[in-house]
């Protein structure tokens, strides 16, 4: 593929090629609708033999996500993806992973729970992803793609902030998102690193220090309550760091809008089009669009919110970020929340009908 050509691919595709492009060193992962086309487009493309990036098919969530653990601990570029049940499975996994400071990119094609739920998409994993979903008190920057293209742009951010921070980053996608297709733009391939690049790069990783010992030792657990309270300390910082430095978020018609609405992902992509059909009926209401679901861009969303006259907040979900939509603009204006849920993808028209009828409680 020639640099900046413009591909059409569904979004599970850019993803796999965008991977690969970020000079990744390793990919462990199970089948699971609707990301399976990750695992298939990784298969289909060889990449060992090409960059030497190396791609395990493992027997579980469980196993891959601890496989993930090794190739970070190693100092290595590795990346898993699944959707939702899969994700749940992974948790343990996740929380070691943050307690022993291992970079990994993450990649959940949310689709539709409880349980077993369903394949269609959803957005009902916003509290695992969020909340942290493992034990513990602990933190994962997540990313919330709403186009083909950022699933691509966000792979290479995501590596650069898990390292960065020496952190698990999730990318919170969907079943649309996912499966949808569009044009996209490809990162520029970048090399693998060497291992004397990774053990320049990653001093703390266990193999090929410096500092006279053979190996640095990885792990999640310390015994004495005084030192695991002083790591834990330490962890604070951290994502106080991420929140000061990472908030991401986007706004549009925001300037002379009455209402806001707040949607990440696929359901901020069906609220541009309820938005436009508002505003031909006169309609004041603008878009917030969270890009970091954590850190949540709070401070930012009650700067836009002061002067308005409510927030309507749509999610494919039974109302889960709307939590820190109240946390961040209080009781300064009302809040509601529109959504569907197992799998059944609200259409503009129905969200545009949910801002009327909030419209005439607020007014």
């Amino acid at each position: 593929m020639a640099e900046n050509e413009v591909l059409l691919m569904k979004g599970n595709e850019a993803i796999a090629h965008a991977v690969i492009r970020c000079g990744c060193d390793g990919y462990f992962a199970y089948p699971i609708t609707p990301q399976t086309e990750i695992v298939e487009t990784i298969a289909a493309m060889k990449p060992w033999e090409t960059t030497g990036m190396i791609s395990v098919q493992a027997e579980s969530e469980v196993s891959a996500i601890n496989m993930l653990y090794g190739g970070a601990g190693a100092g290595k570029k590795v990346f898993t993806s699944s959707s939702s049940i899969g994700i749940a499975l992974m948790q343990e996994g996740i929380s070691y992973m943050a307690g022993a400071e291992l970079p990994a990119v993450i990649v959940n094609v949310m689709r539709g729970g409880p349980g077993l739920g369903t394949i269609q998409p959803s957005q009902g994993d916003y509290f695992q992803a969020t909340r942290g979903g493992g034990n513990g008190d602990y933190n994962n920057i997540v990313l919330c793609p709403n186009s083909v293209q950022e699933m691509a742009d966000f792979m290479p951010l995501a590596f650069d902030l898990a390292f960065k921070y020496r952190n698990p980053v999730i990318i919170l996608s969907d079943g649309v998102i996912g499966q949808m297709m569009e044009k996209v733009v490809l990162p520029p391939q970048q090399p693998r690193r060497t291992d004397e690049e990774v053990a320049e790069q990653c001093p703390w990783a266990t193999t090929g220090r410096k500092n006279g010992r053979k190996r640095n030792i990885i792990t999640s657990v310390e015994l004495q309550s005084e030192i695991n309270e002083l790591h834990n300390r330490e962890l604070q910082k951290k994502y106080a760091k991420m929140r000061e430095n990472e908030v991401r978020y986007e706004v549009s018609n925001l300037d002379d809008a009455d209402y806001i609405i707040v949607a990440f992902g696929s359901a901020a992509r069906i609220s541009e089009k309820a938005i436009d059909l508002a505003r031909e009926e006169g309609i004041k209401v603008g878009l917030f669009r969270p890009i970091t679901a954590w850190p949540y861009p709070e401070k930012e969303l009650a700067e836009v919110a002061k002067g308005k006259k409510g927030i309507l907040v749509v999610e494919i979900n039974a109302g889960q970020m709307i939590e820190d939509v109240r946390l961040a603009v209080g009781n300064e204006l009302p809040v509601t929340h529109y959504g569907r849920m197992g799998g059944i993808i609200p259409e503009p028209e129905e969200v545009l009908e949910a801002l009327k009828r909030f419209k005439v409680i607020s007014d």
